[in-house]
């Protein structure tokens, strides 16, 4: 690391406020500064980088095309350094901290109202939880653990199994009740897809032995979340994971159409970066979420 090249951050902080307000005047207002110390900070960071980032436009300040480049690479750097004091603040006298990536919808409706009971045994660990819909590079991203969903297979890191997903055939109250009273309507209704997976209905019809001569045909979405919504309205019959839909079947929300869960040729796996492959608190949530694998009943998604 060439540390003449590592920017100040007060120097990034002017070019950004200059940049937001196309006024150096209104900059030094906002960072409670002179113009003349804006002005400075500026002029620092286009010596440091060579670069002209602004033009003068009669009394206004507009960003050059370099300006223009370098502006959207250092507001994500002054956003991830306030978030880096902000969880350092925020772990305080914690002794442990762990940085989660889960999927989204296994996120919100899995891991999520189940965590009360890590934190019950775990209350010195700073918890934080955020998003990632595929596989990033650990090295980039000081993640400890992600949750993945697909084949065990990520660069720089060990994959641990899960579970299995399953998936349910599910609609709401009134066409489930039709359809259960006779499985071989579904030839006639809505089917529902998912546009990451065109053959999950080609899947299922194979696995039960029920033909569908509408198995490509229906509305097709790109989340899981709007399928659900998509079914509770009765637009047509979903084939949902079972851990994503277990409050509507508990309510009564949505009804599966045939109470045998399909397996689908991918799984859940927990993924850890292989230099961090000692730190304790990312294999306690390991064997944590195992545990709740193992326990939950009805199964969420079955082990084998």
């Amino acid at each position: 690391m060439r540390r003449s090249l590592i920017p100040d951050i007060v120097n990034l902080q002017a070019f950004e406020c200059a940049a937001r307000h196309e006024n150096f005047s209104r900059a030094a207002e906002e960072l409670h500064l002179t113009q003349g110390a804006i002005s400075r900070q500026i002029a620092e960071l286009e010596k440091q980088t060579g670069l002209t980032l602004f033009e003068r436009v009669r009394r206004r300040v507009v960003l050059s095309d370099a300006g223009q480049r370098l502006l959207p690479e250092v507001k994500q750097l002054l956003v991830q350094s306030e978030r880096l004091m902000i969880g350092a603040v925020a772990a305080g006298k914690m002794t442990s901290s762990l940085r989660i990536a889960t999927l989204p919808t296994f996120g919100a409706k899995w891991l999520v109202p189940r965590l009360s009971s890590f934190l019950a045994t775990h209350p010195d660990t700073a918890l934080s939880i955020e998003s990632r819909s595929s596989p990033f590079s650990f090295s980039e991203e000081n993640f400890d653990l992600a949750i993945h969903f697909g084949q065990p297979t990520w660069a720089g890191a060990t994959a641990a199994f899960l579970c299995h997903e399953a998936v349910l055939p599910v609609a709401a109250r009134n066409s489930a009740y039709r359809l259960r009273q006779d499985i071989n309507l579904i030839q006639d209704a809505t089917l529902l897809h998912l546009i990451t997976r065109p053959k999950l209905w080609t899947d299922w019809s194979a696995y039960h032995s029920i033909p569908l001569s509408n198995a490509y045909q229906g509305p097709r979405f790109d989340q899981l979340s709007m399928i659900t919504s998509a079914a509770i309205t009765d637009l047509g019959v979903a084939l949902l994971p079972t851990y994503l839909i277990e409050r509507e079947l508990r309510d009564g929300t949505l009804m599966s159409v045939l109470d045998n869960p399909m397996s689908t040729e991918n799984a859940y796996y927990v993924v850890r970066p292989e230099k961090k492959r000692a730190q304790v608190g990312a294999e306690q949530f390991e064997k944590w979420l195992i545990g709740q694998i193992e326990t939950s009943s009805p199964p969420i998604c079955p082990k084998g």
